[in-house]
């Protein structure tokens, strides 16, 4: 797979923000020369970095804030109940019982795509009061993050709420140097804000097939820059496009991070997920920490791989966790990953660290019944891997 740079230098001068690189593989990194596992013994401890402390900024409109009757107590769960993993502090849910805004003013019909839109980018700690029974919000428009706005800005669905996109369109958007959405450093590619959580929340048929800006992908949430996180949420039938070599990510698709400090993932579920690559996830360059999840029934569908083969569209890659770039770790913990597939390489996880530099951690989780059709690692089923050492593999099954 052919290698690129990860972030090109960025200068508000310029007329145009730099696009991503895709870190694709090199000619080494064919899959007719897989990494043979030489033993799953741990390795050092990759802890988790602590992200910076950002009080949000209190902003008006949108109506009255109104009071949560406790810090984000959701009427559902997601993810793995029984992971067992440690949740760092930075990692965990929001207290959103003082929101700056709310969305809705207890009904469902109140609850509108409309408000959802406004709300996102007029930033802070957003909540909804929809009535007390759940309800579906159909966005007729993706929600933006405006960057000069939070720099906090947190969604809370309080276990009642779904984002749905219909089939027709992405859920909501973060991207640090889109110009549209506002410059707000030198360095867009690596600035600290906006932060991004969402929590207590479905996104379900969100879908960006035909929007291949910055790269395409990311059928629920597109994220470049700041940070990001996803805590008891689940994604539900997303979709992005079938055939390309390196888009990906039908619910998350990432391409960079603060420091390239993690992307958390906490108790959560992706299920039904369908695009080229990373049917669940997608990423260039970014560390993932994942704990407690669930990732069941998401397909990468793409044909060729990337690069394309000769006649092919390329993909097929990472039926649920698609990881490119150089160096970059990804951890996950108390997790199971399931009957997901991928045409080509991975049908649970394809991870290519250009460089050799990027490592991979698994820990008291599950892999199963992730069918690779084309490429896997040897020792290591449903996962395709070239890293800086085969992947540490601690108290997991991988069958």
């Amino acid at each position: 797979m052919r290698r690129k740079s990860l972030v090109a230098l960025f200068v508000l001068g310029l007329a145009a923000a730099a696009l991503p690189a895709c870190g694709a593989a090199g000619p080494a990194d064919s899959p007719a020369a897989p990494v043979a596992a030489s033993g799953t013994a741990a390795g050092p401890t990759d802890s988790p970095t602590a992200g910076p402390a950002v009080t949000p900024t209190a902003r008006t409109g949108l109506g009255a804030a109104k009071p949560s009757a406790s810090p984000s107590t959701p009427s559902f769960r997601a993810g793995n109940p029984g992971g067992g993993a440690v949740v760092p502090a930075e990692a965990r849910a929001v207290d959103t019982s003082h929101p700056t805004r709310t969305v809705g003013t207890g009904t469902a019909a109140s609850c509108t795509s409309d408000a959802v839109v406004k709300a996102v980018a007029a930033g802070g700690i957003i909540t909804f009061d929809c009535g007390p029974t759940p309800v579906t919000i159909q966005m007729k428009a993706t929600a933006k993050v405006v960057n000069s706005h939070g720099p906090r800005i947190v969604l809370d669905g309080g276990g009642k709420v779904t984002l749905s996109g219909g089939g027709k369109r992405r859920i909501l958007y973060l991207n640090t140097c889109d110009q549209a959405q506002g410059w707000t450093t030198s360095h867009c590619q690596n600035q600290d804000h906006p932060q991004l959580t969402v929590q207590n929340l479905t996104f379900a048929n969100g879908d960006s097939t035909g929007d291949r800006t910055e790269g395409g992908g990311g059928g629920a949430i597109f994220v470049r820059g700041g940070r990001f996180k996803v805590v008891n949420s689940r994604f539900v039938d997303n979709r992005c496009d079938r055939t390309g070599p390196d888009l990906g990510g039908a619910a998350l698709r990432v391409l960079s991070q603060y420091e390239n400090k993690p992307v958390y993932v906490v108790n959560s579920t992706f299920t039904g997920g369908v695009c080229a690559n990373g049917a669940a996830m997608s990423s260039i360059g970014v560390s993932w920490t994942v704990l407690n999840s669930v990732f069941r029934d998401n397909r990468a569908v793409g044909t060729g791989a990337n690069p394309a083969r000769a006649g092919t569209s390329g993909g097929g890659s990472g039926g649920a966790i698609y990881c490119d770039g150089n160096e970059f770790t990804v951890r996950i913990a108390g997790t199971i990953i399931e009957g997901n597939r991928a045409n080509e390489g991975g049908g649970a996880i394809f991870f290519v660290s250009n460089d050799r530099t990027g490592t991979l951690r698994i820990e008291h989780s599950t892999l199963r019944r992730n069918p690779s059709q084309g490429f896997e690692t040897r020792g290591f089923p449903g996962i395709f891997f070239l890293g800086a050492r085969p992947p540490t593999v601690i108290a997991s099954t991988l069958a």
